[in-house]
């Protein structure tokens, strides 16, 4: 990442991003908790990339330089707290799984990010109450250090849909499937199979965020069957991703406003996202 902005205060607030927009990187003195009440977000850092749909939200702690990216018109919230203030004892961006109750709290609680009464007051003890109960998720994607390792990775990211086996990517990059299999473990802290699936969700909610039909996004992020990618996708999630919220929701609510351009200091930029529709489920 080049040309990182340094952002004293973390801010609170509400912003809407539109659908291919990005937050370039930077960084905050104090912590960020980022929730998208609407469309997908992705936050990235060096080791890596998390990915929160709308019944999940982010963990960024303070100093962690980070960018956004935004899949589907994108409602932002922004919660910002002092570095010495960390309600949930992480050190590292962290997915946690957000419910009604929670998701409530942290709309009211951006939406007036200028309010200082005691009745917002109390709104914030409760929303940190919530946070600390909030289980956390396993959605982050690792990058790997290892040149073969991210070779290999590279591959797949640009087909998720690609089906060879450890040994097949192998040959491919010039390393055997044990030495492959080693990598993965001591460099990205899962095996293959693991961190295929990971990226697999990932591109499956960027893929559902646009709209693409369930059927559709099995195929071109390699699942053998839409009932298994369903399947995968309950157990990960909680919920069919029929149901899932960009899926549900089809068009009936507004957006009232682009977020494109520059917006209260950080730096907004869009861009065309491209998509795969090649490849096979396998």
């Amino acid at each position: 990442m080049t040309q990182i902005r340094h952002t004293p205060i973390a801010p609170t607030r509400t912003r809407w991003l539109t659908a291919g927009a990005a937050i370039d990187a930077h960084r905050h003195d104090g912590h960020q908790i980022v929730y998208a009440g609407r469309g997908v977000l992705a936050v990235s850092t060096d080791a890596g990339s998390w990915i929160a749909p709308a019944t999940r939200a982010i963990w960024v702690p303070a100093g962690t330089v980070h960018a956004h990216q935004a899949h589907g018109e994108l409602e932002l919230h922004l919660v910002g707290l002092p570095a010495i203030e960390n309600p949930l004892g992480l050190d590292a961006p962290t997915v946690l799984a957000v419910g009604p109750l929670l998701r409530e709290l942290i709309i009211a609680y951006t939406r007036a990010p200028d309010d200082d009464s005691p009745e917002r007051a109390r709104l914030r003890a409760v929303l940190l109450d919530q946070l600390r109960a909030s289980p956390q998720q396993p959605l982050h994607l690792p990058t790997p250090s290892s040149p073969l390792l991210r070779a290999l990775c590279d591959i797949l990211r640009a087909d998720p849909a690609d089906g060879r086996t450890l040994a097949e990517l192998g040959r491919e990059v010039g390393a055997s499937d044990r030495t492959l299999s080693r990598l993965f473990r001591g460099d990205l802290g899962m095996t293959f199979p693991q961190w295929r699936t990971q990226l697999r969700l990932h591109h499956a909610l960027i893929l559902l965020a646009e709209r693409t039909p369930v059927t559709a996004v099995a195929h071109l992020c390699g699942w053998s069957s839409a009932s298994a990618f369903i399947d995968v996708f309950r157990r990960t999630f909680g919920h069919t991703p029929g149901s899932h919220p960009a899926q549900a929701r089809g068009g009936e609510h507004a957006r009232p406003g682009a977020g494109a351009g520059q917006v209260g200091g950080e730096g907004v930029r869009c861009r065309s996202g491209r998509r795969r529709d090649t490849g096979s489920a396998r």
